[in-house]
Protein backbone atom coordinates (compact mmCIF):
# COMPACT_ATOMS: atom_id res chain seq x y z
CA UNK A 1 0.00 0.00 0.00
CA UNK A 2 1.38 4.06 -0.72
CA UNK A 3 -0.51 6.90 -0.78
CA UNK A 4 -0.97 6.54 -5.07
CA UNK A 5 -4.06 4.99 -3.57
CA UNK A 6 -4.74 7.87 -1.86
CA UNK A 7 -4.16 10.24 -4.63
CA UNK A 8 -6.17 8.56 -7.29
CA UNK A 9 -8.91 8.09 -5.27
CA UNK A 10 -8.50 11.57 -4.24
CA UNK A 11 -8.27 12.74 -7.76
CA UNK A 12 -11.62 11.07 -9.03
CA UNK A 13 -13.43 12.81 -6.42
CA UNK A 14 -12.34 16.14 -7.14
CA UNK A 15 -13.04 15.57 -10.84
CA UNK A 16 -16.71 14.23 -9.81
CA UNK A 17 -17.39 17.81 -7.92
CA UNK A 18 -16.97 16.22 -3.98
CA UNK A 19 -16.01 18.83 -1.96
CA UNK A 20 -13.39 19.53 0.28
CA UNK A 21 -15.16 18.12 3.15
CA UNK A 22 -16.13 15.22 2.46
CA UNK A 23 -12.93 14.29 0.72
CA UNK A 24 -10.85 15.24 4.17
CA UNK A 25 -13.43 13.25 5.65
CA UNK A 26 -12.60 10.14 2.86
CA UNK A 27 -8.85 10.90 3.57
CA UNK A 28 -9.17 10.64 7.64
CA UNK A 29 -10.75 7.17 6.99
CA UNK A 30 -8.50 5.91 4.75
CA UNK A 31 -5.25 6.68 6.38
CA UNK A 32 -7.48 4.60 9.10
CA UNK A 33 -7.77 1.81 6.75
CA UNK A 34 -3.72 1.57 5.87
CA UNK A 35 -2.93 1.41 9.66
CA UNK A 36 -5.13 -1.57 9.70
CA UNK A 37 -8.22 -0.23 11.20
CA UNK A 38 -10.82 -3.16 11.72
CA UNK A 39 -13.80 -0.93 12.54
CA UNK A 40 -14.60 -3.87 15.49
CA UNK A 41 -15.97 -3.41 19.39
CA UNK A 42 -14.48 -6.06 21.31
CA UNK A 43 -16.96 -7.53 23.85
CA UNK A 44 -14.53 -6.87 26.61
CA UNK A 45 -14.87 -3.15 26.41
CA UNK A 46 -17.84 -2.50 26.72
CA UNK A 47 -21.14 -2.53 29.41
CA UNK A 48 -24.77 -2.97 28.67
CA UNK A 49 -26.88 -0.10 28.93
CA UNK A 50 -28.14 0.33 32.31
CA UNK A 51 -31.81 2.18 32.55
CA UNK A 52 -33.42 3.85 29.81
CA UNK A 53 -35.91 6.51 29.71
CA UNK A 54 -39.28 5.00 28.22
CA UNK A 55 -40.81 7.45 25.81
CA UNK A 56 -44.26 6.00 27.42
CA UNK A 57 -43.25 7.69 30.50
CA UNK A 58 -42.15 11.12 29.07
CA UNK A 59 -44.83 13.66 29.88
CA UNK A 60 -45.08 16.78 27.57
CA UNK A 61 -48.28 19.32 27.32
CA UNK A 62 -49.61 20.20 23.85
CA UNK A 63 -47.99 23.68 24.56
CA UNK A 64 -44.30 22.53 25.06
CA UNK A 65 -45.12 19.48 22.43
CA UNK A 66 -45.90 22.80 19.78
CA UNK A 67 -43.08 24.46 21.01
CA UNK A 68 -40.83 21.90 19.95
CA UNK A 69 -42.18 20.99 16.57
CA UNK A 70 -41.78 25.01 15.52
CA UNK A 71 -38.04 24.07 16.26
CA UNK A 72 -37.76 20.37 14.52
CA UNK A 73 -37.11 19.31 10.97
CA UNK A 74 -37.29 15.86 9.40
CA UNK A 75 -34.57 14.58 7.47
CA UNK A 76 -35.08 11.38 5.52
CA UNK A 77 -32.07 9.06 4.70
CA UNK A 78 -33.28 8.34 0.91
CA UNK A 79 -30.00 6.84 -1.16
CA UNK A 80 -31.41 2.97 -0.97
CA UNK A 81 -31.73 1.22 -3.51
CA UNK A 82 -32.96 -2.24 -2.37
CA UNK A 83 -30.34 -4.08 -4.21
CA UNK A 84 -30.66 -6.79 -2.39
CA UNK A 85 -34.56 -7.65 -3.28
CA UNK A 86 -33.63 -7.48 -7.23
CA UNK A 87 -34.57 -3.16 -7.45
CA UNK A 88 -32.45 -1.02 -9.25
CA UNK A 89 -34.41 2.34 -8.90
CA UNK A 90 -34.74 3.87 -5.84
CA UNK A 91 -36.34 1.82 -2.68
CA UNK A 92 -38.36 4.08 -1.67
CA UNK A 93 -40.78 4.31 -4.57
CA UNK A 94 -41.73 0.76 -4.04
CA UNK A 95 -45.19 0.45 -3.18
CA UNK A 96 -45.72 -0.55 0.52
CA UNK A 97 -49.10 -0.06 2.05
CA UNK A 98 -52.49 0.64 0.54
CA UNK A 99 -51.29 1.37 -2.55
CA UNK A 100 -48.66 4.02 -1.21
CA UNK A 101 -45.10 4.12 -1.94
CA UNK A 102 -42.81 5.18 1.12
CA UNK A 103 -42.50 8.75 -0.78
CA UNK A 104 -46.51 8.62 -0.53
CA UNK A 105 -46.41 8.07 3.46
CA UNK A 106 -44.05 10.49 4.14
CA UNK A 107 -45.28 13.18 2.86
CA UNK A 108 -48.95 12.17 3.58
CA UNK A 109 -47.42 11.74 7.13
CA UNK A 110 -45.53 15.02 6.92
CA UNK A 111 -49.06 17.21 5.90
CA UNK A 112 -51.02 15.23 8.54
CA UNK A 113 -48.27 16.82 11.12
CA UNK A 114 -48.67 20.26 9.94
CA UNK A 115 -52.32 20.27 9.94
CA UNK A 116 -52.68 18.68 13.36
CA UNK A 117 -50.31 21.22 15.14
CA UNK A 118 -50.25 24.30 13.06
CA UNK A 119 -46.89 24.16 12.25
CA UNK A 120 -44.99 23.97 9.19
CA UNK A 121 -42.36 21.22 10.33
CA UNK A 122 -39.68 21.10 7.53
CA UNK A 123 -39.34 17.73 5.23
CA UNK A 124 -35.70 17.10 3.58
CA UNK A 125 -34.55 13.99 2.04
CA UNK A 126 -30.85 12.61 1.59
CA UNK A 127 -30.75 11.10 -1.65
CA UNK A 128 -28.02 9.52 -3.51
CA UNK A 129 -26.75 10.36 -7.31
CA UNK A 130 -29.29 7.01 -8.56
CA UNK A 131 -32.28 8.17 -6.29
CA UNK A 132 -32.51 12.20 -6.44
CA UNK A 133 -34.70 12.07 -10.18
CA UNK A 134 -36.93 9.41 -9.37
CA UNK A 135 -37.76 10.75 -5.87
CA UNK A 136 -37.96 14.32 -6.92
CA UNK A 137 -40.83 13.39 -9.27
CA UNK A 138 -42.56 11.09 -7.72
CA UNK A 139 -42.75 13.95 -4.82
CA UNK A 140 -44.39 16.69 -7.44
CA UNK A 141 -48.08 15.84 -6.65
CA UNK A 142 -47.23 16.96 -2.79
CA UNK A 143 -46.49 20.56 -4.32
CA UNK A 144 -47.36 21.90 -0.67
CA UNK A 145 -44.69 20.09 0.53
CA UNK A 146 -41.69 21.93 0.33
CA UNK A 147 -41.50 25.30 2.01
CA UNK A 148 -40.31 28.45 0.62
CA UNK A 149 -36.22 28.64 1.37
CA UNK A 150 -36.06 24.70 2.53
CA UNK A 151 -34.88 22.33 -0.54
CA UNK A 152 -37.27 19.05 -0.54
CA UNK A 153 -33.73 17.29 -0.74
CA UNK A 154 -30.06 17.45 -0.73
CA UNK A 155 -27.51 15.10 -2.37
CA UNK A 156 -25.48 12.22 -0.58
CA UNK A 157 -21.38 12.44 -0.75
CA UNK A 158 -20.19 10.06 -3.26
CA UNK A 159 -16.30 7.97 -3.10
CA UNK A 160 -14.53 5.62 -4.52
CA UNK A 161 -14.58 1.95 -4.15
CA UNK A 162 -11.34 0.58 -3.18
CA UNK A 163 -9.23 -2.86 -4.30
CA UNK A 164 -9.10 -4.96 -1.23
CA UNK A 165 -5.79 -5.82 -2.60
CA UNK A 166 -4.20 -2.23 -2.29
CA UNK A 167 -6.69 -0.19 -1.78
CA UNK A 168 -6.94 1.47 -4.45
CA UNK A 169 -9.58 2.71 -6.54
CA UNK A 170 -11.58 0.18 -8.53
CA UNK A 171 -12.33 0.61 -12.44
CA UNK A 172 -15.53 -1.58 -13.51
CA UNK A 173 -15.62 -0.10 -17.01
CA UNK A 174 -19.45 -2.58 -17.47
CA UNK A 175 -20.93 -0.09 -15.22
CA UNK A 176 -18.65 3.20 -14.21
CA UNK A 177 -21.53 3.56 -11.61
CA UNK A 178 -20.55 0.75 -9.41
CA UNK A 179 -17.03 2.40 -8.82
CA UNK A 180 -18.65 4.79 -6.40
CA UNK A 181 -20.75 3.43 -3.31
CA UNK A 182 -22.12 6.33 -0.52
CA UNK A 183 -19.92 6.40 2.07
CA UNK A 184 -22.51 4.68 4.75
CA UNK A 185 -25.67 7.37 6.85
CA UNK A 186 -22.80 8.42 8.70
CA UNK A 187 -22.16 11.20 5.61
CA UNK A 188 -25.93 12.59 6.44
CA UNK A 189 -23.77 15.25 8.58
CA UNK A 190 -21.08 16.19 6.15
CA UNK A 191 -24.00 16.11 3.38
CA UNK A 192 -26.33 18.68 5.65
CA UNK A 193 -23.19 21.22 6.42
CA UNK A 194 -21.58 21.22 2.90
CA UNK A 195 -25.21 21.77 1.47
CA UNK A 196 -25.74 24.57 3.29
CA UNK A 197 -28.84 22.41 4.99
CA UNK A 198 -27.53 23.08 8.24
CA UNK A 199 -27.53 26.86 8.21
CA UNK A 200 -30.98 27.31 5.75
CA UNK A 201 -32.57 25.30 8.67
CA UNK A 202 -30.46 27.76 11.96
CA UNK A 203 -31.78 30.43 9.82
CA UNK A 204 -35.32 29.53 10.17
CA UNK A 205 -35.33 29.09 13.59
CA UNK A 206 -34.83 25.38 13.90
CA UNK A 207 -32.93 23.66 16.77
CA UNK A 208 -33.29 19.89 16.10
CA UNK A 209 -33.45 17.29 13.23
CA UNK A 210 -35.17 13.95 13.42
CA UNK A 211 -33.39 11.76 10.88
CA UNK A 212 -34.45 8.12 9.67
CA UNK A 213 -34.27 5.77 7.09
CA UNK A 214 -36.88 6.18 4.74
CA UNK A 215 -37.99 2.43 4.63
CA UNK A 216 -39.16 2.77 8.24
CA UNK A 217 -42.72 4.03 8.05
CA UNK A 218 -43.09 3.96 11.67
CA UNK A 219 -40.12 6.62 11.98
CA UNK A 220 -43.00 9.60 12.56
CA UNK A 221 -42.11 13.28 14.08
CA UNK A 222 -43.10 12.30 17.50
CA UNK A 223 -43.80 15.61 19.32
CA UNK A 224 -43.29 13.84 22.68
CA UNK A 225 -39.82 13.33 21.48
CA UNK A 226 -39.26 16.52 20.64
CA UNK A 227 -40.41 18.25 23.87
CA UNK A 228 -38.63 15.71 25.76
CA UNK A 229 -35.26 17.05 23.87
CA UNK A 230 -36.12 20.45 24.35
CA UNK A 231 -37.33 20.13 28.20
CA UNK A 232 -33.81 18.45 28.67
CA UNK A 233 -31.71 20.57 26.26
CA UNK A 234 -30.21 17.40 24.83
CA UNK A 235 -27.94 17.03 21.94
CA UNK A 236 -28.81 13.87 20.65
CA UNK A 237 -31.25 11.27 21.36
CA UNK A 238 -30.95 7.79 20.15
CA UNK A 239 -34.07 5.45 19.98
CA UNK A 240 -33.94 1.81 21.19
CA UNK A 241 -36.47 -0.91 20.91
CA UNK A 242 -36.87 -4.12 23.09
CA UNK A 243 -34.67 -7.04 21.27
CA UNK A 244 -36.36 -10.41 20.30
CA UNK A 245 -34.88 -13.26 18.69
CA UNK A 246 -35.64 -11.63 14.83
CA UNK A 247 -33.53 -8.82 15.88
CA UNK A 248 -30.24 -10.70 16.86
CA UNK A 249 -28.29 -8.97 13.72
CA UNK A 250 -29.20 -5.60 15.07
CA UNK A 251 -27.04 -3.25 16.22
CA UNK A 252 -26.83 -2.20 19.53
CA UNK A 253 -26.43 0.34 22.16
CA UNK A 254 -23.51 -0.33 24.86
CA UNK A 255 -21.36 1.83 27.61
CA UNK A 256 -17.59 2.09 26.72
CA UNK A 257 -15.86 0.86 29.68
CA UNK A 258 -12.83 3.59 29.25
CA UNK A 259 -14.69 6.67 29.30
CA UNK A 260 -18.76 5.95 30.01
CA UNK A 261 -19.99 6.92 26.42
CA UNK A 262 -22.58 5.61 24.73
CA UNK A 263 -21.65 3.56 21.95
CA UNK A 264 -23.43 1.77 18.83
CA UNK A 265 -21.72 -1.54 17.86
CA UNK A 266 -22.87 -2.97 14.47
CA UNK A 267 -23.51 -6.51 13.04
CA UNK A 268 -20.25 -5.12 10.52
CA UNK A 269 -18.02 -4.18 13.99
CA UNK A 270 -18.21 -7.28 16.08
CA UNK A 271 -14.52 -9.24 16.72
CA UNK A 272 -14.43 -12.35 15.00
CA UNK A 273 -15.49 -15.34 17.20
CA UNK A 274 -17.70 -12.65 19.49
CA UNK A 275 -20.97 -12.69 16.93
CA UNK A 276 -23.02 -14.97 19.98
CA UNK A 277 -22.10 -12.21 22.38
CA UNK A 278 -23.12 -9.52 19.64
CA UNK A 279 -26.50 -11.81 19.27
CA UNK A 280 -27.01 -12.58 22.85
CA UNK A 281 -30.84 -10.66 23.68
CA UNK A 282 -30.36 -11.53 27.59
CA UNK A 283 -27.27 -9.27 27.84
CA UNK A 284 -27.70 -6.57 25.21
CA UNK A 285 -31.61 -6.14 25.47
CA UNK A 286 -32.45 -3.88 23.07
CA UNK A 287 -31.86 -2.69 19.34
CA UNK A 288 -30.43 0.85 17.96
CA UNK A 289 -33.40 1.48 15.39
CA UNK A 290 -31.61 4.26 13.67
CA UNK A 291 -33.86 6.81 14.71
CA UNK A 292 -31.84 9.63 15.77
CA UNK A 293 -32.60 13.42 17.14
CA UNK A 294 -29.33 16.10 16.99
CA UNK A 295 -29.23 19.28 18.19
CA UNK A 296 -27.79 21.15 14.74
CA UNK A 297 -26.84 24.06 17.09
CA UNK A 298 -24.63 21.54 18.75
CA UNK A 299 -23.52 19.72 15.61
CA UNK A 300 -22.64 23.03 13.29
CA UNK A 301 -20.32 24.00 16.31
CA UNK A 302 -18.83 20.23 16.25
CA UNK A 303 -18.72 20.19 12.54
CA UNK A 304 -16.72 23.77 12.51
CA UNK A 305 -14.42 23.04 14.80
CA UNK A 306 -13.01 19.94 12.63
CA UNK A 307 -13.31 21.01 9.61
CA UNK A 308 -16.79 18.15 9.05
CA UNK A 309 -14.41 15.37 10.63
CA UNK A 310 -16.73 14.02 13.22
CA UNK A 311 -14.62 11.42 14.03
CA UNK A 312 -17.38 8.63 13.66
CA UNK A 313 -15.96 4.92 14.03
CA UNK A 314 -15.23 3.56 10.52
CA UNK A 315 -16.83 0.75 9.60
CA UNK A 316 -14.69 -1.36 6.86
CA UNK A 317 -17.19 -3.29 4.82
CA UNK A 318 -16.00 -5.87 2.06
CA UNK A 319 -18.05 -6.77 -0.87
CA UNK A 320 -17.62 -7.10 -4.81
CA UNK A 321 -17.45 -3.90 -6.90
CA UNK A 322 -21.09 -5.75 -8.93
CA UNK A 323 -22.60 -6.68 -5.77
CA UNK A 324 -24.81 -9.02 -8.67
CA UNK A 325 -21.68 -11.25 -9.59
CA UNK A 326 -20.01 -13.06 -7.35
CA UNK A 327 -16.53 -13.35 -9.24
CA UNK A 328 -15.97 -9.38 -9.38
CA UNK A 329 -13.67 -7.62 -8.05
CA UNK A 330 -13.18 -7.70 -4.31
CA UNK A 331 -13.69 -3.96 -2.96
CA UNK A 332 -13.77 -1.78 0.62
CA UNK A 333 -16.20 0.18 1.13
CA UNK A 334 -14.90 2.97 3.81
CA UNK A 335 -17.98 3.98 5.63
CA UNK A 336 -19.33 4.73 8.78
CA UNK A 337 -23.11 4.90 10.70
CA UNK A 338 -24.70 7.99 11.69
CA UNK A 339 -26.02 6.44 14.72
CA UNK A 340 -21.89 6.05 16.09
CA UNK A 341 -22.41 9.65 16.55
CA UNK A 342 -23.72 8.91 20.14
CA UNK A 343 -20.46 8.84 21.42
CA UNK A 344 -19.22 12.25 20.18
CA UNK A 345 -21.94 14.21 21.64
CA UNK A 346 -21.67 14.60 25.66
CA UNK A 347 -24.97 14.23 27.17
CA UNK A 348 -26.17 12.21 24.59
CA UNK A 349 -29.40 9.77 25.35
CA UNK A 350 -31.04 6.79 24.79
CA UNK A 351 -34.78 6.52 24.44
CA UNK A 352 -36.85 3.23 24.54
CA UNK A 353 -39.47 3.64 22.35
CA UNK A 354 -42.23 0.71 21.72
CA UNK A 355 -41.96 -1.64 18.12
CA UNK A 356 -44.12 0.93 16.28
CA UNK A 357 -41.38 3.22 15.69
CA UNK A 358 -39.72 0.49 13.96
CA UNK A 359 -41.45 -0.69 11.26
CA UNK A 360 -38.72 -1.23 8.00
CA UNK A 361 -38.73 -3.40 5.08
CA UNK A 362 -35.56 -5.18 4.36
CA UNK A 363 -36.75 -7.72 2.95
CA UNK A 364 -40.34 -9.13 0.62
CA UNK A 365 -41.09 -11.24 4.05
CA UNK A 366 -41.55 -7.87 5.57
CA UNK A 367 -43.73 -6.22 2.42
CA UNK A 368 -46.13 -9.56 2.30
CA UNK A 369 -46.84 -8.08 5.89
CA UNK A 370 -46.57 -4.46 5.12
CA UNK A 371 -49.19 -4.76 2.12
CA UNK A 372 -51.35 -7.46 3.73
CA UNK A 373 -54.91 -6.47 5.64
CA UNK A 374 -52.79 -6.95 9.02
CA UNK A 375 -51.54 -3.08 8.47
CA UNK A 376 -53.66 0.18 7.33
CA UNK A 377 -52.99 3.63 7.87
CA UNK A 378 -55.45 5.98 9.39
CA UNK A 379 -56.01 9.69 9.27
CA UNK A 380 -52.49 10.62 9.92
CA UNK A 381 -51.52 8.62 7.61
CA UNK A 382 -49.04 6.51 10.45
CA UNK A 383 -49.04 2.54 10.33
CA UNK A 384 -51.92 0.79 12.19
CA UNK A 385 -51.89 -2.69 12.81
CA UNK A 386 -55.30 -4.80 12.92
CA UNK A 387 -54.63 -6.62 16.88
CA UNK A 388 -52.59 -6.20 19.49
CA UNK A 389 -49.53 -8.26 19.43
CA UNK A 390 -46.65 -9.22 17.47
CA UNK A 391 -46.88 -9.10 13.40
CA UNK A 392 -47.17 -12.41 11.63
CA UNK A 393 -43.87 -14.16 10.94
CA UNK A 394 -43.16 -14.81 7.43
CA UNK A 395 -40.13 -16.52 6.03
CA UNK A 396 -40.39 -17.15 1.78
CA UNK A 397 -38.54 -19.44 0.04
CA UNK A 398 -35.38 -17.07 -1.45
CA UNK A 399 -35.27 -19.28 -4.54
CA UNK A 400 -38.56 -17.49 -5.43
CA UNK A 401 -39.77 -15.02 -3.66
CA UNK A 402 -36.42 -12.98 -2.59
CA UNK A 403 -36.45 -10.30 -5.46
CA UNK A 404 -39.10 -7.82 -6.40
CA UNK A 405 -39.91 -8.94 -10.02
CA UNK A 406 -40.19 -12.48 -8.88
CA UNK A 407 -42.29 -11.74 -5.86
CA UNK A 408 -44.46 -9.94 -7.93
CA UNK A 409 -45.50 -12.61 -10.04
CA UNK A 410 -46.01 -14.84 -7.60
CA UNK A 411 -48.94 -12.76 -5.96
CA UNK A 412 -50.63 -11.55 -9.05
CA UNK A 413 -53.91 -10.72 -7.26
CA UNK A 414 -52.27 -9.45 -4.42
CA UNK A 415 -51.00 -10.93 -0.98
CA UNK A 416 -53.22 -13.00 1.22
CA UNK A 417 -54.95 -12.06 3.95
CA UNK A 418 -52.92 -12.15 7.11
CA UNK A 419 -55.19 -10.68 9.75
CA UNK A 420 -55.76 -13.57 11.68
CA UNK A 421 -52.23 -15.36 10.54
CA UNK A 422 -49.90 -16.17 13.54
CA UNK A 423 -46.83 -17.21 10.94
CA UNK A 424 -46.26 -18.44 6.87
CA UNK A 425 -43.96 -20.64 5.81
CA UNK A 426 -43.47 -21.06 2.06
CA UNK A 427 -40.96 -23.48 0.93
CA UNK A 428 -40.90 -24.09 -3.03
CA UNK A 429 -42.35 -22.15 -5.93
CA UNK A 430 -45.75 -21.49 -5.19
CA UNK A 431 -48.09 -18.66 -6.93
CA UNK A 432 -51.49 -17.44 -4.95
CA UNK A 433 -54.73 -16.64 -6.34
CA UNK A 434 -57.08 -14.03 -5.09
CA UNK A 435 -58.15 -13.60 -1.80
CA UNK A 436 -56.25 -15.87 -0.25
CA UNK A 437 -56.66 -16.05 3.89
CA UNK A 438 -54.32 -17.11 6.43
CA UNK A 439 -55.31 -18.20 9.85
CA UNK A 440 -52.98 -19.07 12.72
CA UNK A 441 -49.42 -21.52 11.76
CA UNK A 442 -49.47 -21.70 7.77
CA UNK A 443 -46.96 -23.85 6.20
CA UNK A 444 -47.19 -24.44 2.55
CA UNK A 445 -44.51 -26.94 -0.03
CA UNK A 446 -44.01 -27.70 -3.06
CA UNK A 447 -44.93 -26.27 -6.54
CA UNK A 448 -48.39 -25.68 -7.30
CA UNK A 449 -50.85 -22.13 -7.30
CA UNK A 450 -53.08 -21.45 -4.26
CA UNK A 451 -56.63 -20.97 -5.41
CA UNK A 452 -58.47 -17.70 -5.80
CA UNK A 453 -60.34 -17.22 -2.26
CA UNK A 454 -58.40 -20.08 -0.47
CA UNK A 455 -58.61 -20.30 3.36
CA UNK A 456 -54.97 -21.75 4.58
CA UNK A 457 -54.63 -22.81 8.14
CA UNK A 458 -56.93 -22.47 10.88
CA UNK A 459 -57.29 -26.57 11.25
Amino acid sequence: MSDQGLRESIDRMRTRGISNQAIRVFRHYYHQLEEGALGVIPEATIEPLGDIQRLRSVEVTEAAARRALLQTAIVKLNGGLGTTMGMSGAKSALHVVNGYSFIDVIAQQTLALRKRWGVDVPLVFMNSFRTSEETVTALRPYGDLELDGVPLEFLQNAEPKLRARDLSPVDWPADPDLEWCPPGHGDVFVSMMTSGLIETLLDRGIRYVFISNADNLGATCDPDVAGWMLDHDLPYVAEVCERTPSDRKGGHLAVRKADGRLVLRDLAMVYPGEEEDFRDIGRHSTFHANNIWVSLEDLEKRMTRTGGVLGLPIIVNRKRVDPSDPTSTKVIQIESAMGGAIEIFERSEALLVPRTRFRPVKTTNDLLVLRSDFFSLDDDFHIVASRPGPEPFVDLDDDYFKLIPHFETRFPGGVPSMRECTSLTVTGDVTFGAEVRCIDDVVIQGTGRVPDGAVLGGA
